[in-house]
């Protein structure tokens, strides 16, 4: 009898261990519980943390709460100006209802992706090709609404967002876009140079302006020319030597003291020489600061507006008095 007894004792432990570990359950912080009680649902979803069945009566389902990213496979497409395209995207969702997900769909992840195809389909018909590469933000809005009409009332599930990952054109496509975009760069390529070419000849009349009122600096702008030209070293010039250069440094060494248009030029430094000479005969300051500080030289054709020299005006009162009598 007591082994008996004992025996009974170990079933009725066994027995109560099982019930109660099917009796309790825990929910995860991420999972909401869903229980079936003979078949009927109850309105109200188990909390996370530890919780009671009833075991044989009872069955529970867990409903993950996180926000799932689903992907779209790639959907081919005619836009609304006849271009046949390729575009998949990704889909962000979360269960906001456990009793309607399970209750209502059969499998609503497996639902979910077949409502963003066909929702994708119908978005690439309503737009154009520029619309698909340049204004994605405004797709997107309008896949998230289609979506969220069917799935957040009636299954529970809150679309949170919708991205469309890539699209495909075709490589005739491609080609005559890349046609087109080299032909728009080279036209603003041509509208620059143009540009450029006018506000140069603009710069280059007046810095002939400018040259044309002193031949020299053109000298001087030849003499440059050939010296950026000769620090290359990988090349020879070949260039007629012009005469006016001659005249310039001629000028400039003192040779020739008469310009061009006929009208008689002395040198400076003579000029310079004759007034310090006078300065020292007449025991005054020999210090000449500038061109300007030279004393009238005598002998010299004064100029316009120029006092005339002691000695001048002497000979102009003897001619006068010549001519009186």
């Amino acid at each position: 009898m007591a082994g008996a007894a004992f025996i009974l004792l170990v079933v009725i432990a066994l027995l109560v261990v099982i019930v109660v570990s099917a009796s309790v359950k825990v929910i995860r912080q991420i999972e909401r519980g869903v229980v079936f009680r003979l078949g009927r649902v109850q309105q109200h979803f188990r909390a996370p943390g530890p919780t009671l069945i009833f075991p044989f009566l009872d069955r529970m389902t867990k409903v993950n709460m996180q926000t799932v990213a689903m992907g779209v496979p790639a959907q081919e497409g005619i836009t609304q100006d006849n271009v046949s395209v390729r575009v998949d995207a990704v889909v962000y969702f979360r269960v906001i209802d456990p009793v309607k997900a399970i209750v209502n769909v059969q499998n609503y992840n497996w639902a979910i992706s077949q409502v963003a195809q066909t929702s994708l389909r119908s978005v690439i018909g309503q737009a154009d090709m520029q619309q698909l590469l340049s204004d994605r933000e405004t797709i997107n809005v309008e896949l998230q609404r289609i979506m969220d009409q069917a799935t957040e009332t009636t299954w529970g599930v809150k679309i949170q967002r919708v991205e469309i990952k890539d699209v495909s054109l075709p490589e005739g496509m491609k080609r005559s876009m890349a046609r087109q975009a080299e032909a728009e760069r080279e036209r603003r390529a041509r509208i620059i140079t143009a540009d450029g070419e006018f506000q140069a000849s603009k710069r280059l009349a007046a810095a002939a302006e400018v040259m044309a009122q002193d031949p020299a600096s053109l000298q001087l702008r030849l003499l440059q020319t050939v010296v950026e030209v000769a620090a290359e070293k990988n090349s020879t010039l070949v260039m007629p030597f012009p005469v006016e250069l001659l005249r310039f440094f001629d000028r400039a060494a003192g040779g020739d003291q008469t310009p061009r248009e006929g009208t008689p030029r002395t040198n400076l430094a003579e000029r310079l020489a004759q007034a310090e000479k006078d300065l020292a005969e007449a025991n005054e300051p020999t210090s000449i600061a500038s061109v300007d500080d030279v004393p009238p030289v005598p002998g010299l054709e004064p100029g316009p507006g120029v006092m005339k020299s002691g000695q001048e005006e002497q000979s102009d009162g003897a001619r006068g008095d010549d001519h009186h009598v």
